[in-house]
């Protein structure tokens, strides 16, 4: 006589018990253990869907152990003292979710504090600068749209290593409030445009070029000197956490409620960008420039107020392919790079535009000549330019500062090793407001730097990414995801490219699915398999004929095409898929069915002729598809063996 079935739970099909596997009664009336109710998800607050009717019922704030223990099924289990093996249940869901996600668990862990929510951002009341670019999500309302903290994560996990390792010094660096800094806020992608931004704090009372500060007399001498430490200030704090600027304008630094100056660093990859669109302009990829170009591309960006040290200028054109006649970039970029943008700004800013036009012939002379060991050519460019500059000054100021004449000049030597550096600039500056002996407890510490550290944000990874670049990445998601879309499901219903379409026609739930010559076959509860074209998603055919929900379909794609469907009375149907479709089966069969079990629930199909049958009896069976000829005379001897699970 066969041992009794014991009771068991319909998720995790474990006999109940009084200790692992507790019966709890659900509203609806069914049952199902205490473990898999923790797990179930919950589609609303305080509600679960049952998993035998589907039906959603109430789920108690305080857990599934206040639910009604089902008594009478522990009284069908032999032995109340009998034990069994415990089995070890993570508390924690480890289903599989819908959409992968493309980063890991750290990565997560160390981008998501930057993310700004998608309403957080006004663009008025901030610097944005754009970094990147992700999906706005299938347009019409027939997409996949994945949420938007998912797209900016998408896009950040799609950026180069070293696009993302500076984007992450920067915003490491500054999210927090720094003196002489604006603060980064962090992240913000915008859902209209899919643009990804850096979001800078954004001074409501301008900056130099809105206040117009340029050409100080005698008596503005003080405000020069509070500007020109606070720049001064600026530029150590970025050289501080390894960063260089590469290029400044008189727009990067703004003046906060107190009147201090901060810099932007948004307006400096800005400032970047546009003196990247002036060399392209002046020269294209693979063509040379010699003397002329490069006095335009110069006078250009100082008519902008924009200045950029020489090393750093070379190194922009030879990245967009542009070569300048004799000239290479022999001097690698340093910290020293950024002080001849300070002797640059403070100069001008004392002088006026007369010194603009004064530097043009000595920053040509230097790129030019300065690649073919002319030293003693640059030292007497550098000298006429220097006279000038003094004779400029002391016309203004006359003699009283000319050791501060001689410190900024020195900024401007063409070899970065020999110009000053900037804590001996803020220092003479400073004295220049408060007298040495009574300015004893202010010490500078801590400005030494490392020049292998340095990373340069003009010419560094995450400077590339211009809007150009950003444009292009668009154009790539539009246009791609619909060629390549089907390659990669993944993707394309993350970044919400992937279209779909309603196929409309079964009376109740689909079952099962299966393609095969161009056709899409769909069985259902309806009792019946329909064909479906995969050109048009018209309906073409529908095969009747089972007396049960047909619960599973499958296809065999060979010289004669097949569709195979099995229903929940143990009928297996075969039908022909060539055309024109035929209303009768080519064979039917029944298997063996216990009254106490619910027919076929699985079909696969082997690439040697086999067919294979899972049975609400707990067994496996293999079925012979052979056959010795185009007409299918064998096909009613079918049944070969049984397969134990």
């Amino acid at each position: 006589m066969e041992s009794q079935e014991l009771p068991e739970c319909p998720v995790c099909l474990q006999p109940y018990d009084g200790v692992c596997a507790i019966p709890r009664v659900l509203a609806c009336g069914h049952t199902v253990c205490e473990t898999c109710l923790v797990n179930l998800p919950q589609k609303l607050p305080g509600a679960i869907r049952c998993p035998a009717c589907t039906v959603l019922v109430k789920y108690p704030p305080e857990g599934p152990s206040t639910l009604p223990k089902n008594i009478e099924l522990l009284r069908l289990i032999p032995g109340s003292g009998s034990t069994r093996k415990h089995v070890n249940k993570s508390p924690h869901d480890s289903r599989v979710p819908f959409l992968p996600r493309s980063w890991s668990d750290e990565f997560y862990s160390n981008w998501k504090i930057y993310i700004l929510p998608s309403d957080a951002v006004e663009r008025q009341k901030v610097s944005l600068l754009a970094v990147g670019s992700f999906s706005t999500g299938g347009e019409g309302g027939s997409g996949f749209t994945a949420g938007y903290f998912v797209r900016v994560m998408d896009c950040l996990s799609g950026m180069k290593e070293g696009e993302r390792e500076e984007l992450g010094l920067v915003l490491s660096a500054f999210n927090k409030q720094s003196s002489r800094i604006c603060r980064v806020l962090g992240l913000w992608g915008d859902p209209g445009d899919g643009i990804l931004y850096i979001v800078s704090e954004k001074q409501e009372y301008g900056n130099f070029l809105d206040k117009n500060l340029c050409g100080f007399e005698k008596d503005g001498f003080f405000n020069f000197a509070m500007i020109g430490m606070e720049i001064c200030e600026a530029v150590i704090a970025l050289h501080k956490e390894g960063l260089i600027a590469g290029c400044l304008g008189f727009s990067c630094f703004q003046f906060d409620d107190f009147g201090h100056v901060c810099l932007n660093l948004s307006e400096v990859l800005l400032i970047g960008r546009e003196v990247l669109e002036v060399v392209a302009k002046v020269g294209s990829s693979g063509k040379k420039i010699g003397d002329g170009e490069i006095v335009l591309l110069i006078t250009d960006l100082f008519k902008r107020d924009v200045f950029v040290s020489p090393e750093v200028l070379l190194e922009l054109s030879e990245k967009e392919g542009i070569v300048v006649e004799r000239g290479s970039s022999r001097y690698s970029i340093r910290y020293s790079s950024d002080v001849w943008l300070l002797g640059c700004i403070l100069l001008r800013i004392l002088v006026g535009e007369v010194f603009s036009d004064e530097l043009v012939d000595y920053m040509c002379h230097i790129i030019v000549k300065g690649s073919e060991n002319n030293e003693l050519d640059c030292s007497s460019a550098y000298m006429s330019v220097m006279e000038k500059v003094s004779s400029l000054l002391g016309t203004k100021f006359g003699s009283e500062y000319v050791s501060l004449q001689q410190i900024l000049c020195k900024c401007l030597e063409f070899n970065p090793k020999n110009r000053s550096l900037v804590t001996d600039v803020w220092k003479y500056i400073r004295e220049l407001v408060i007298k040495p002996q009574f300015d004893k407890m202010v010490k500078l510490d801590g400005a030494s730097y490392d020049e292998n550290r340095g990373r340069c944000l003009v010419v560094g990874k995450l400077f590339l990414l211009s809007r150009e670049r950003i444009e292009i990445q668009e154009k790539d998601v539009s246009q791609g995801m619909e060629t390549n879309g089907a390659a990669n499901m993944v993707i394309g219903l993350t970044e919400g490219s992937i279209k779909s379409k309603d196929l409309q026609g079964h009376l109740d739930c689909v079952t099962g699915l299966a393609v095969a010559g161009g056709y899409l076959f769909s069985s259902s509860f309806d009792k019946s398999v329909k064909v479906w074209s995969l050109q048009d998603y018209s309906h073409l055919h529908t095969f009747r004929g089972h007396e049960h929900k047909v619960m599973a379909v499958v296809c065999v794609d060979e010289e004669q095409p097949l569709c195979i469907s099995g229903d929940s009375g143990g009928g297996i149907f075969v039908w022909s898929i060539s055309i024109p479709f035929a209303q009768e089966p080519l064979k039917k069969w029944y298997e063996e069915k216990d009254w106490r079990y619910s027919g076929i629930h699985a079909l696969a199909v082997s690439e040697i002729g086999y067919l294979y049958t899972g049975s609400g009896d707990k067994l496996i069976k293999e079925w012979s598809l052979r056959v010795s000829s185009l007409i299918y005379s064998d096909l009613h001897c079918l049944c070969l063996h049984l397969v134990k699970c």
